[in-house]
């Protein structure tokens, strides 16, 4: 549409105030830092800076004219009028909500109506429901895609959040993700939200397991005396026992969990690239992946248990931990408990899965329409909800697995098998004696999330992991 070099003098007047808005010190030169404070203004991340950059600076000094920014956007305008057109199948100027799920579509991401009019409203600024040319390049002129491929991965969000629990069911990614490392970054990203989150929750999680272990034989004991006595026990760093091993074992399990996920899924849907997994498949796969992180890091789990547990100078450190269990009780002791935690991992992330999508759908068909996009917040409600119901439902098979972790710690009473477990609880301590300790447990959910969420956004930034 534009041809030879020269622009016409609506680009013209156009980029010379964008170039002026950007040139800070005002030396007739753009630089990367300038170019970096007006792209975060946009919301946009470092990476874009450098990738503009790199593109458009033809002589290679690190700094943009006015002539090679201007011959930059002018591409780049070529690339998104393209991409336009693309999309407006019927030619009339306008992109509909329809047209941006056919196209989606044809990529092989599949979204519903309501997802592609959150889309479309992200970017219409008129509120006609429809995006003319104008809108469509405004919104993408400094986002350096090269095609509806990479617009597909802008649009498609992904969370992976760590309340310290099961982790929930991975994200899908595509091969394109795969491939530039976006998918490592975000899970280190997620590794180090969740370190955090649990370090900040950790007094909470010790209580938890004190009041699973104890509860029965130290009946009164409430938050508030439980923390003092810990306090009391081994003094205010005593409240982060066990947290070191806590926050080691997040990496592994990830990336096992991540690494078996894909596999399962490869397996699931064939070799084909064919869209997302539907919610069955993904609960499958999710269940399946989380049972083989949960056996590879085992007996972390374990170690994790009894070193909260300790008593002040009972063991030194991790390895004294482990040397004194193998030495006194053998192998067997860092796989005890196994069953009761597998068996956990179905109903939690079944229902956590069913109730998040429920949630998310009622959402969307609810607020869609009034509500330009429903934001990380409100996938995070919904996150925290259904991580709460699959926590319920799980909760005794998880308070059986670290009685069972812990039952060399007092060693008068026989060790009991997961059945005989359920058994002495009901009959010594009725039903409620399986829901021990579900306060704390509960009271951390939301920290928890806070955290990991503030954490995870910081992480993105300087991971460079933008949409």
């Amino acid at each position: 549409e534009y041809s030879g070099t020269s622009l016409d003098p609506d680009q013209e007047r156009r980029y010379a105030e964008l170039f002026q808005q950007l040139d800070l010190n005002k030396d007739g030169r753009v630089d990367i830092s300038e170019l970096r404070t007006g792209l975060a203004a946009c919301g946009l991340h470092r990476r874009e800076a450098e990738e503009i950059v790199l593109e458009s600076d033809i002589n290679h000094d690190g700094l943009l004219d006015f002539d090679e920014f201007s011959q930059y956007l002018r591409a780049h305008e070529k690339r998104l009028r393209i991409m336009f057109h693309s999309l407006d199948h019927n030619n009339d100027g306008q992109i509909d909500v329809g047209e941006i799920q056919h196209s989606l579509h044809k990529l092989g991401v599949e979204v519903t109506m309501e997802q592609a009019s959150r889309i479309l409203q992200s970017m219409d600024r008129d509120g006609t429901m429809t995006i003319d040319w104008n809108e469509w390049r405004d919104h993408f002129l400094f986002n350096p895609f090269h095609n509806m491929q990479e617009i597909a991965h802008y649009w498609k969000h992904s969370h992976m959040f760590d309340i310290g629990e099961q982790l929930t069911v991975p994200d899908e990614f595509s091969e394109q993700e795969r491939k530039s490392g976006l998918v490592w970054r975000q899970l280190v990203a997620g590794a180090m939200a969740g370190a955090v989150s649990r370090t900040g929750t950790a007094p909470l999680d010790r209580l938890k397991v004190f009041l699973q272990v104890h509860g029965a034989t130290s009946r009164g004991i409430n938050l508030w005396t439980g923390l003092r006595g810990m306090v009391h026990e081994g003094g205010v760093f005593s409240l982060w026992r066990g947290n070191g091993i806590n926050v080691l074992k997040i990496a592994p399990e990830s990336a096992i969990k991540f690494m078996a996920y894909e596999q399962i899924k490869w397996l699931i849907r064939g070799s084909k690239e064919g869209g997302n997994l539907r919610v069955q498949e993904r609960f499958i796969a999710g269940s399946l992946a989380g049972a083989t992180a949960q056996t590879i890091i085992y007996p972390m789990e374990v170690l994790k248990t009894r070193l909260t547990l300790r008593k002040t100078g009972q063991y030194s450190g991790m390895a004294d931990c482990a040397r004194q269990i193998l030495k006194t009780e053998g192998v067997k002791a860092f796989y005890r408990g196994y069953l009761p935690n597998t068996m956990g991992i179905i109903p939690y992330a079944g229902i956590d899965l069913a109730v998040y999508e429920t949630l998310k759908n009622a959402w969307l068909q609810r607020y869609c329409v009034e509500s330009a996009d429903p934001g990380v917040l409100v996938l995070l409600g919904c996150g925290t909800i259904s991580s709460t119901c699959g926590q319920l439902a799980s909760y005794p098979l998880a308070l059986i697995r670290t009685r069972m972790q812990a039952q060399a710690i007092s060693e008068d009473k026989p060790k009991l098998t997961m059945v005989g477990q359920f058994k002495y609880i009901i009959s010594h301590e009725g039903v409620l004696g399986l829901y021990r300790g579900i306060t704390p447990n509960f009271l951390k959910v939301i920290p928890a999330v806070s955290i990991s969420y503030v954490v995870y956004e910081h992480m993105k930034k300087v991971l460079g992991v933008g949409y």
